[in-house]
């Protein structure tokens, strides 16, 4: 496709939140991309807040990081999984951050004095965030995912852009609706009204879809999706259903052979000749329906929800199938766990993962983790508060420093072997001022984590304000916990491990955030083999 003539998809939801609108625009990404074509995918979410940076997990789920250190949306984890495209800070873009932009620029006077309204102003700097892709890399597809539902006071401004966009692209733009198709149990049959209703609202606001995707538990017969081509104004064969899968990965498939990647294409007047390359996709899929032995993961952390922990989840998942195991992730509540009820709800797993998080709440339960863990010698992974929960228990009962902690959850410990960052010291705002994005991490050679990865120099993405303290890093390596990996730079410790156990390590940073369908991350991939050993 000749440079300057990027197309747009725009993919808006109705009747109800949370119908898989990510897990539609990560597909029809990946089926662009197989086709050959270079796409990328943003996320605009009505919200006030700036990013999920400071949102409680059980408000909007994991917040994700990019490379360049943008707190996000938990679905750019699913268009980096996917497609395996690198995001950044034009990939995601909230109520907040225009309304922000828009708001600068009057108090600097860069209006001259004129009255700032929704209308041009928020609108305006909508469409110019829209098209940050075109203008930063050569894009064959930008895929603009709109947050929220049709009919939602918040996403009013977000749709008002997208209808300027429409009439200003004319058929470098589209529009991808997807509504939800309830079935009543009672009365035995499906119900297209609120698709109706969903789609005259986002007629009502002047845009009228040219794609509909209807979400769906179970099939829909031919009648149905013709009933919703004929009062929606859509074409017949442009109305697709997504279906319940057994697995998400399979939503690519499925809409592949329904034809919605052709439809976009030809819609777009953008050749179709070509079969898309699904070889890969389609091994991976065939590898996951042939799984062999189970292994069961204990998730040591505080929020018992699925989204909390997504990109971990997804990570284990990943590389289970990569390793030919089913894996089953069991969430413990590290509030309740302690050293009288460890046994019962650790004994059997076959690994503990503790995971990140912040603040004091169930950070004795992790660390009574990592210990039963170690002892028991349990393939045990922490990332980020779970690596330095296994700090803090190595600390106490291997170093006998009872008090040892961080100065996060004890200001006054005299061991504090977990403190804060020295450039985090002075912050009072809260939002996006941690140690955020990929930094280069530099491994000793002969330890674990440089034969897993196979390299002495990695890349991986960080959020935290504390960090392992070194003045203490002489007294953990004497003792048997090695500090194995450490940022040059800075000299902060990112990995520590104990060689003596089957796999003990734990990981400052978050390499959940490079695992993706296609490539798995080889920290997970290493831990699942140790674990079916």
């Amino acid at each position: 496709m000749q440079s300057g003539k990027t197309k747009y998809l725009f993919v808006t939801g109705g009747v109800v939140s949370s119908l898989g609108k990510g897990i539609v625009s990560a597909s029809i990404g990946q089926l662009l991309q197989a086709r050959g074509y270079r796409i990328q995918i943003q996320k605009f979410d009505p919200y006030i807040n700036i990013d999920p940076g400071t949102l409680n997990p059980y408000e909007h789920g994991e917040c994700y990081v990019t490379r360049d250190g943008t707190e996000a949306d938990l679905d750019l984890g699913h268009y980096e999984r996917f497609t395996g495209i690198r995001t950044s800070a034009a990939n995601t873009q909230t109520t907040g951050k225009i309304y922000l932009a828009v708001i600068e620029r009057e108090r600097r006077g860069d209006y001259l004095g004129r009255t700032i309204q929704v209308v041009p102003h928020i609108t305006d700097e909508i469409k110019r965030r829209v098209k940050l892709m075109e203008q930063s890399e050569d894009v064959d597809f930008v895929i603009t995912e709109i947050g929220g539902t049709v009919g939602d006071i918040e996403s009013t401004p977000f749709l008002e852009a997208i209808r300027q966009l429409k009439w200003e692209l004319g058929r470098r733009a589209l529009s991808i609706h997807l509504t939800y198709v309830p079935r009543l149990k009672a009365a035995g049959e499906v119900k297209t009204k609120p698709t109706q209703h969903s789609v005259k609202e986002l007629q009502s606001i002047g845009i009228q879809p040219d794609i509909l995707v209807l979400r769906t538990e179970q099939q829909l017969d031919d009648e149905v999706l013709r009933k919703v081509s004929h009062f929606c104004n859509v074409d017949e064969d442009c109305v697709f259903q997504s279906i319940d899968m057994p697995s998400i990965y399979e939503v690519p498939v499925s809409l592949l052979q329904q034809g919605l990647d052709k439809a976009i294409l030809e819609k777009m007047d953008c050749p179709t000749a070509a079969e898309p390359d699904m070889n890969a996709w389609q091994t991976f899929l065939d590898k996951s329906k042939h799984l062999g032995q189970e292994a069961e993961i204990a998730l040591v952390g505080k929020y018992d929800l699925q989204d909390a922990y997504k990109s971990i989840r997804e990570s284990l998942y990943l590389a289970g199938v990569y390793c030919n195991c089913k894996i089953k992730a069991t969430f413990i509540d590290a509030e309740r766990l302690t050293s009288q009820t460890v046994a019962q709800q650790l004994g059997g797993k076959d690994g503990i993962l503790i995971c990140p998080g912040f603040g004091s709440r169930g950070i004795e339960g992790k660390i009574v983790a990592a210990q039963y863990g170690r002892e028991q010698d349990i393939p045990t992974f922490g990332i980020c508060l779970g690596m330095q929960a296994m700090v803090i228990e190595f600390a106490r009962n291997v170093l006998g420093m009872s008090d040892a902690n961080s100065t996060e959850m004890d200001k006054k410990t005299h061991h504090n072997v977990i403190d804060i960052m020295d450039e985090q010291k002075n912050i009072s705002n809260m939002g996006g001022t941690m140690r955020l994005g990929a930094y280069t991490c530099q491994l000793q050679p002969g330890t674990r984590a440089a034969k897993i990865y196979g390299n002495l120099s990695v890349n991986e993405r960080h959020r935290h304000r504390y960090e392992f303290n070194n003045a203490f890093e002489q007294q953990f390596e004497c003792k048997g916990m090695r500090c194995a990996g450490h940022n040059m730079g800075s000299n902060l410790v990112e990995v520590v491990e104990m060689t003596d156990k089957k796999w003990y390590l734990g990981t400052q940073f978050h390499p959940e955030y490079e695992s993706t369908v296609l490539r798995p991350h080889p920290l997970f991939v290493d831990f699942i083999k140790t674990i079916m050993k």
